[in-house]
Parts: C-alpha cells; structure tokens; sequence
C-alpha cells in the first residue's frame, strides 16, 4: 500500500512523528551546542595568558555580558546572559577587577564572578619606613583612589597588605593603623613589669629608634635591652638615627654623620636629650615592637658596628672603646674617633 493510500489519519501520524524526530534531534543539536558553549574552551586571551576584565559597581546584566564579550572574555554576551538566567547566576554577579585564564570556559567565568574572586594587588610598607614614605606609596598606587594626610610618625604598622582595585587610600590607610594598634594592644598586655617607660606610645617610640639600629631581626631583642637598661640607668640613647631624624625628618643626610650634626641641638637628638626623645622617628615593625616590650634581660649598655653586617655589644665602656676600636681599623677611618656611644 502506497503513501496516498493510507488513510488521512495515519499519514498525518507518520508525518507528526517525522516532524517531532527532525525538531528533537534540531533540540538536541542545540542542546549540545549550548553546552559546549558553556563548558568548552572560551576565546584566547588577546594579549598574553590571560584577560583582565573590570566590571563596575552597579552594572546590569546587559552591561557585564557586553563588557566580557569585548574583552574576549567570553564568545557570546547573548549566550552569557541565557547562561546567567539558566544557571540562577544572573543576580549574584559581584563588581570588581577579574583575571580570566586564555581559553576560560563560560562555565569558569561565570563561577568566577559569582564568587567575587576578584584581582587582590598588593602595598608593601616596610619595617622603619617614615609616615611619609608609606603616604607616597599610597599615592603612587594606580590601583587606589582618593588622597590621604600624612598620618602621625609611628602610627602605621609595615606589612603588606592587599587591596582591590578602586579601593579608597583612606581606607587602607586605616587598615595600616588599625593593625599597629590591635598589636600593640597585645604586645602592651604581655609586657615585662620592670620597663622605664609607661605608655604604648614611648614603647613605639623606643622601638622606632630599635628599628633604624639594626638590620637584623635576632638582633633587635638586645638592641632594645641596651636601649631599656640606659634608660634604666639615666643614660642618654645616643643614637645616630635620632640625630638623622632631627635634622632631617627621616631623609638620608647623604654623607656620614659629621660631629657638628652630633652637637646640633634638635628635640630628637639623643645625644643632647635625656630618655626618650618626643615621638617616633619612624613606623617600627613586629619584631622591634616586640623586642622593647619584652627584651632580655642583660647588663649591656653600649654596641657598635662589627663590619659583619651586626654589631658587637659590651656591658663597661673600656670593653666597648676596644669594639669602637676595632670597628674604626676595619673601616680605615682617618676622621675623630667615636664617642662612646650605644649606637654605632
């Protein structure tokens, strides 16, 4: 029996069911394709191994889809926003800088946004650095917006911290001196009972001076019980970066310390002061603030430079004149001899 003798109802049957085939496999077609758009590689970064995108505070899904397809970060804007709807992911896309790898699949792009895995840069200040410099490196961030003041000398804690692009200067200025104060909380609360000074603020102070002494960190515990057992003593600091300071307000003098500076009254200058001078010389890090609150407890009073690199230390001054002498040979100095002095 042909085709035109079957009976009407049968012919339409078999022609529904052709029809019902052709759109499913076209469904299925389209079916495969979408999720090889989505979980397929993605374009190749334009320049390099990745693309970086930045979506901004307050745009809407058109916007972020439009943005992402003209950075290469994704094939289709329209593809991403039916992605976006269909997956539930369209409301909970986060603003921010993003990195994308070369080839991110829509998939990866898509979950990346949604968790707010944003580009985190990263602001070193580092230990015995001046209020000022930690201000310039702020401001010379292309990442961070808005301006700040210079805060007061001490009150920043050097560390690196991360910040997010846009973030506002103030903010994470706020974060440095927030640190320095929560571990300062803690170091004052831990602090040995016999030290002769008695506020946060001249613990800083003193371990600002600490900082500038010494480059090592296993030297800076008995750095600060020199300093500690002087100023328990009545025994002036004499230390070269406090002259520095006075003079210069942090800033390198440019040509060793001259006796005229050593004489040059300043309120920071230790040498002429008695105790501490009026405030920090500069932002101390972890370790100096540590050493000051807790140093050990020994009966040096004097150190100078051993042309190692760290320092020899004496507890009478006729042993440190022999270091001071020994320091001057290996240096090869025809200038005055050192006055006895802490610092070297």
């Amino acid at each position: 029996m042909s085709g035109r003798d079957l009976p009407p109802q049968r012919r339409f049957a078999i022609m529904a069911g052709s029809a019902g085939a052709t759109l499913g496999l076209l469904l299925l077609g389209v079916f495969v394709a979408g999720l090889w758009l989505y979980f397929g590689p993605g374009p190749a970064a334009p320049n390099g191994e990745s693309t970086t995108v930045i979506l901004r505070q307050g745009a809407h899904l058109p916007e972020i889809a439009a943005t992402l397809d003209r950075s290469h970060a994704v094939s289709s804007s329209a593809v991403f926003m039916a992605a976006t709807q269909l997956t539930g992911a369209g409301h909970h896309l986060k603003a921010g800088e993003y990195e994308f790898p070369s080839r991110a699949s829509m998939a990866q792009v898509i979950g990346k946004i949604r968790r707010g895995e944003i580009v985190h840069h990263k602001i070193t200040i580092p230990e015995g650095w001046t209020s000022e410099q930690a201000v310039d490196a702020l401001m010379g961030s292309d990442v961070l917006t808005g301006a700040v003041p210079i805060p007061p000398e001490g009150s920043i804690l050097p560390e690196t911290y991360e910040v997010i692009r846009g973030e506002d200067r103030s903010a994470v200025l706020q974060r440095m001196m927030d640190a320095r104060d929560e571990l300062l909380r803690t170091l004052w609360a831990q602090r040995r009972p016999d030290l002769p000074f008695t506020t946060p603020q001249e613990a800083v102070t003193l371990a600002s001076i600490v900082e500038k002494e010494t480059g090592l960190a296993t030297e800076r515990p008995r750095v600060a019980a020199v300093f500690v057992n002087r100023l328990a003593k009545g025994i002036r600091l004499e230390s070269d970066p406090t002259i520095v300071y006075g003079i210069t307000g942090g800033k390198p003098l440019g040509h060793p310390i001259r006796q005229s500076e050593i004489t040059t009254p300043t309120p920071y200058n230790t040498y002429l002061i008695a105790g501490l001078p009026p405030g920090p010389i500069d932002n101390p890090g972890r370790a100096s603030l540590a050493a000051v609150l807790d140093p050990p407890h020994t009966d040096e009073l004097y150190f100078v430079a051993n042309g190692t690199g760290g320092h020899n230390f004496a507890s009478t001054l006729a042993e440190h004149q022999k270091n001071v002498e020994h320091w001057r040979a290996i240096e090869h100095d025809t200038g005055p001899p050192a006055p006895a002095k802490a610092g070297g």
